[in-house]
């Protein structure tokens, strides 16, 4: 099967749903067999008895297509609501990496200097490597491990994409 990848804006989705065995394997499914690329996927539950979580979606594609995901997503029986947080307005959204870099001399140095300006915070060291953690959108990790490339860049561990509505309304 060829996943749909047609030009298209991004859209970020906040759906909640039932914390129940099986939905992610539901929404993954209705993605899947309609060839709908998630580009990133985070899940949290949301509620203190534990009976909501909310998953946090990540897709591209044109309005047709999206409109279509949010109505399919919206017929799922433990779906309670479906936004799409970028026709929603304004709203925040932050991804979360930690990304490894081995090197000596110069590259050490270059990798502590651009993890200052980028805000990354060490979180662990070595004589031969260091693990930042960086938190920001998906562009910025995205230029912060392109620049770690040039410095040893080892290993990437990243969250996914976490949004929410900017206001004082709950979606």
């Amino acid at each position: 099967m060829k996943i749909t990848t047609e030009a298209g804006e991004r859209h970020v989705l906040a759906v909640t749903v039932d914390n129940e065995a099986g939905i992610l394997a539901k929404i993954t499914g209705l993605f899947s067999a309609r060839g709908y690329n998630i580009e990133s996927l985070t899940v949290a539950d949301i509620s203190a008895d534990h009976a909501l979580s909310r998953i946090t979606i990540v897709t591209s594609g044109p309005p047709a297509v999206i409109d279509q995901i949010i109505a399919q997503l919206d017929r799922l029986v433990p779906v309670h609501s479906v936004t799409d947080l970028a026709d929603g307005g304004a709203h925040v959204e932050r991804e979360i990496a930690l990304v490894k870099v081995a090197g000596s001399g110069d590259k050490r140095i270059e990798a502590l200097r651009m993890a200052d300006v980028f805000r990354a915070k060490v979180v662990d060291t070595t004589l031969s490597s260091f693990i930042f953690e960086i938190t920001g959108t998906s562009d910025k990790v995205d230029r912060f491990i392109a620049l770690m490339r040039e410095c040893g860049l080892v290993e990437v561990g990243r969250t996914g994409v976490v949004a929410i509505a900017r206001g004082a309304e709950a979606v």
